[in-house]
Formats: structure tokens, sequence, C-alpha cells
């Protein structure tokens, strides 16, 4: 295994302006239509694959970064079911659409778009079962694979697939969202069928996978323990795997790290390229790395001032008995945020705790006048003028 605890690509990678068009499409792949959004450009182009439950339009706010560095072709689609692709009408029985199905269906609006040539894969969770079944039957056409924490075919065991598959699908629980009853309908199977496939030795993957469940709770320990330990053991058995740990990301590693995940991207591209090419793209990708490092920062920072986080500042010092500190923190939020009746809420009640009762009264009125529905703040005003 070629282990990479955290590559990101050129950390520092300006984005030279790459002129791109946006095609919204749908097409027919047998009576009934597939969606495509397509940003076009030259070069090899990359398919986002979505994970179950969501459509391509999950990918929207890393495409336009990654398509100024490559100037390449980036294609995103809604599997049958989901966003505005549409079921087989004349299909009735369930396991008819399953994952083979689905590939079928993209095989055909592939090449419908004339896309059915050389292609890099990227994917996000139950979408990785996409990439690898595709590969499966497209060994020449694929170039490179990035799984953004995706399913890999071994991290379901039996024991698990029993455990959370067990109860019968009822098609009236999913009215308005087919695509989801299909994918959880068929699960088992689809788990089976891929276990039977290996993944590909030529191919370079890489596999960005979340340092933290995607799911909270004790019943779900066991699945984020086997998750983490089926992707180390993917790259570690297999020479043609780099593996890169997205600490303190969940599950939507593009959504908590885009940068990481963008980055990962154009790495795998670039790695397609010959070395002139790859010159270029370095350029490109260095000046683009320093505007997400920009970007990132100018957002940590409004986090840091944010409504919210000084809320949550203020009610912990609050709770460690720290009041003086804490009405200073509740202060500034009101402050800063004059027109949210919370921050009066919060401020009254850490002027309470310190027995101000009338600019605690004042703090609840004033939230109350902001929001009529504050039935909290009118008790407090009751219970503090019950103890004058």
């Amino acid at each position: 295994m070629k282990k990479a605890t955290l590559i990101i690509f050129l950390t520092f990678f300006t984005v030279t302006s790459v002129q791109s068009q946006e095609i919204d499409t749908l097409v027919d792949v047998g009576g009934y239509n597939m969606h495509f959004t397509i940003v076009k450009g030259q070069g090899t182009p990359i398919l986002f694959d979505a994970g179950a439950g969501d459509d391509g339009s999950v990918w929207n706010n890393i495409l336009e970064p990654i398509q100024k560095v490559t100037g390449t072709t980036l294609i995103t689609y809604d599997r049958s079911g989901f966003g505005k692709s549409e079921l087989n009408p004349t299909e009735s029985e369930d396991s008819n659409f399953g994952i083979m199905n689905g590939i079928k269906e993209l095989e055909i609006g592939l090449e419908k778009l004339g896309y059915n040539k050389d292609i890099i894969l990227v994917s996000h969770s139950y979408g990785g079962l996409h990439n690898l079944l595709y590969t499966s039957r497209n060994p020449n056409k694929v170039k490179s694979i990035v799984f953004i924490d995706a399913l890999l075919n071994t991290i379901k065991s039996d024991k698990m697939l029993n455990k959370y598959f067990s109860s019968p699908m009822l098609k009236d629980d999913y009215k308005g969202n087919m695509g989801n009853y299909y994918i959880t309908k068929n699960y088992k199977e689809t788990i089976l069928l891929m276990r039977s496939i290996d993944y590909p030795i030529n191919i370079p993957i890489i596999s960005l996978y979340a340092e933290r469940p995607f799911v909270v709770g004790s019943e779900f320990e066991e699945i984020h323990k086997r998750w983490n330990k089926c992707h180390k053991e993917f790259g570690n058995e297999r020479p043609n795997v780099k593996t890169i740990v997205a600490e303190g990301s969940n599950h939507y590693i593009f959504k908590d790290n885009p940068s990481l995940a963008i980055n990962t991207i154009i790495k795998a591209y670039s790695e397609t390229l010959n070395k002139d090419q790859q010159n270029d793209i370095l350029k490109r990708a260095l000046d683009n790395a320093i505007e997400l490092s920009v970007e990132t920062k100018k957002s940590e920072m409004e986090y840091l001032h944010s409504e919210s986080d000084l809320n949550q500042w203020g009610y912990r010092l609050f709770q460690n008995g720290e009041l003086e500190k804490a009405l200073e923190v509740l202060k500034l939020n009101t402050i800063l945020y004059p027109e949210s009746w919370n921050v009066y809420d919060s401020y009254g009640e850490v002027l309470t705790e310190l027995n101000r009762k009338l600019e605690a009264i004042e703090m609840y009125e004033k939230s109350i006048e902001l929001n009529p529905d504050n039935e909290s703040g009118k008790n407090m005003i009751e219970k503090i003028k019950q103890k004058r």
C-alpha cells in the first residue's frame, strides 16, 4: 500500500479563467429519461456518482473549482427515481430496479451523450458500488477512481445485512421516494453481487475516508469501526490504492472539507496526463489552493463570530460557573445580532442567575417582543416577578 495520512494535492495550490458551458439535459434511456448535468470542457471527463438518497446536485459546491483547474468535462447525474430522473414505467418487479439495471441506464445515457470512452470516476458512499460495477464492465475506459468515504464491497457482513435489512419493505412507505425504496429493497442482493466483483489492480484508486462516524449513536459504533477497518485494509492490500484519512470530517467530506476533496480529485486527474500537461495543471492548481485557503479561513472566521458560536461559547462559560465571562460574551451577542430574540433570552438567563432581576426581565421582554411565541421567556418573567 502507498499510504498518505493526509494528501492535500499541493497544499498551496488562482484560478485562471476557464471557459465552460453547463448543460442540463434529459436523455432517453429506453422510453424514460435520465437527468444529466454537464460542465463542458476538454480532456478526460470526470463522472460523479452520488450516495444513496442523493441526486447529482449534491456535488454542486465543488464542481466550479475543479473545472477551473482541470478545464475538463464534469458530469453529474441522477439515478432512476432520484432528482429529475424517471423510473422505467414498463417494469413492475422490484428486482428489475437493482444496481445492474442502474449501470445499464448510465451506460446508455453516456453513450448517447458521447462520453462512452475514457473516463475518471468519483463516488460518494453507495456510489462506490456503482463505480466498481461500472469499472468491471468497462475496464479499459476507466483511467482513475476517487472514492470519497465510499461503500466498499467488504464492509457489510452477513450479520449486518441480516440485522439492518431483515424487515419487509412496503412501497406505501416510500411514496414520492421510490429511488430509495428500490435501493433498500435490493440492498442485500446488491451487496452479495458486489462481493463477487474484485477491484481492479491496474487502475489507480484514491480512497478518501472520514475520520468521524456518519451516523451517531452506540448502536452504530460497530458499523463505524468496521467501515474504517475495511478502508485501511483496502489500502494495505492493494499497491494501486492510496488512502487518505479526512481528519475531523464526517461522511460528507466534500462539504466538511471541500478543499481536500477538490485537490484530491485534481490530483487523480493530473496523474492521467503527460508531464507537460501536468505542469500546466500544477500552475493553475497552486493558484487554486491559495484561493481555497483564503475562502476556508474566511469561512472559519465568520463561524467563530457567528451568533450560534458566541451563544455556545457563552453557555459553556455559564455551565463552568464563569458567570461574569459568560455575561460579557452573551452581551456581545446582543450587540452584534440585535434582531435575534434568542440572544436576549440567553443573556436574560445569565442575568437571572446573577440575581440581576430587573435587567433580566428587560432582556426577556425584548426577546418576547422579537418572538411573541417565546413561551419560555414569558414563564421566566413570571418566576422572577414571583420571587421579588
